[in-house]
Parts: C-alpha cells; structure tokens; sequence
C-alpha cells in the first residue's frame, strides 16, 4: 500500500501531537487517570487471569505430580513468552491511543473475558481429568506406563 506524501504527512502529525505531551502525563499524573476506568479494568482483568492461569497451572503440577518432579519451568514463563505478552501490550496502548473507541466496548471486553474463564475451566477440567498424563513437558516417544484418557472431558 502506497500512502501519499500528503496523507504521511498528516500520519507524521497526529503522531506527533499524540506523543508530544506523553512524557508529561506518564511522570506526572495518577496511572488511573491517565488509563481512564475502561483501560485500567481491562488491564487489571488480564493480569489477573495471567496470575491464576500460571499460578493454578504450578500448583496443581505441584498436586499431581510431586513438588520433587516440579520446577519453574512449570510456571510456563519464557523469552518468547514475555515478548509475546509485551508485543500485545504494545499493540493494547497503540489501539488505546489512536482508535480509543475500540476500546470503550464494553460488550466486547466482556465476551473475551468469558471466553478467557471458559477456557480456563475446560484447561483445568483436562488437568485433572488426565491428572498424570498431563505434563507440561513435550514428550517425543511413547512411555511403557502410557494410558490413554477416554473418560471426562476427553470424550
């Protein structure tokens, strides 16, 4: 796509006036305030499902299969993981900074929310349904003790 000199132009600009002030309202001013009520909700709402997400995941590794056989790596935290999570929230505050309206749906908010718990129960119910043959690890070949779950949610 070609964009004219005209229309780069006026890119340039309101990036300009979007940024100009930034380093004011970021040192200065109340985080609630500068995110607003929406903004702050939502980030807050993502947090805490990272938070039970990754935390729930560690414990019940820790339940089912022995804190001796456990390790941090059951946290699944790592490089590609936090640049994922940090691209997304680059990509929160750009939208957030030029296409706000986006982000006052509450409708829409609330629908991925519901989706974000719906799929942490169907996780969980998979956890405990296959209890040890759930593993965080990537397994290449298939062990003598191996059983296939045909029962609960893998119906």
């Amino acid at each position: 796509m070609i964009i004219p000199l005209q229309g780069m132009s006026d890119l340039c600009s309101k990036l300009f006036e979007q940024f100009s002030h930034l380093d004011c309202r970021i040192f200065h001013t109340n985080p609630m305030t500068l995110l607003g009520p929406v903004a702050a909700r939502q980030l807050g709402q993502m947090l805490i499902a990272l938070l039970f997400f990754h935390i729930s995941e560690y414990v019940l590794a820790v339940i089912i299969h022995g804190a001796s056989r456990v390790n941090l790596t059951s946290l699944l935290i790592s490089k590609q993981y936090i640049l994922a999570m940090v691209c997304g929230l680059i990509e929160y505050a750009i939208e957030f900074t030029f296409v706000p309206e986006l982000k006052m749906q509450w409708w829409l908010s609330n629908i991925g929310l519901v989706m974000v718990v719906a799929g942490e129960l169907v996780r969980k119910a998979g956890i405990l349904t296959a209890r040890r043959g759930f593993t965080h690890d990537i397994k290449m070949y298939l062990r003598d003790d191996h059983e296939l779950v045909t029962h609960g949610i893998y119906r």
